[in-house]
């Protein structure tokens, strides 16, 4: 990865074969980012998405292998006690340009993931909701 802070804000291209969500969480960590939104696009292959089913409190998760452009990729930082957490959607097309979209748990960059994160001054943390299963954004 290779990252620049840009006024208020960081710059970070991913590389080929980085796995998108390891390679966030590792920057948030060492810059120590309290909060924040993350925003990206570019292409990469080999997904997993998952849509959560509120009802029986869980992930139905799909594979998506080979390449995809990234369409959309949004999120947020938080913590989860000692771990930050980057929570992000995102949405991919084929090579017919049919979408694809939910929860991300991993995907690595093919040609190049362009990612913008900007940072909030309060460190902001998640904790369990035990309606929804989730461990959801605590103010």
């Amino acid at each position: 990865m290779k990252w620049i802070k840009n006024s208020r804000f960081y710059q970070l291209r991913l590389l080929q074969g980085e796995e998108i969500l390891t390679t966030l969480v590792e920057f948030v960590r060492r810059i120590k980012i309290k909060s924040g939104v993350i925003i990206g696009l570019g292409a990469g292959y080999d997904f997993e998405l998952g849509y959560y089913n509120i009802s029986k409190k869980s992930y139905r998760r799909r594979q998506l292998k080979g390449e995809f452009e990234i369409v959309s990729l949004l999120g947020n930082v938080a913590w989860d006690g000692k771990q930050p957490v980057c929570h992000c959607h995102i949405v991919l097309s084929d090579r017919q340009m049919a979408t694809y979209g939910g929860h991300l748990f991993a995907g690595r960059v093919g040609a190049t993931c362009e990612i913008s994160i900007f940072p909030g001054d309060k460190k902001l943390s998640r904790q369990l909701e035990p309606e929804t299963g989730l461990k959801l954004l605590s103010f």
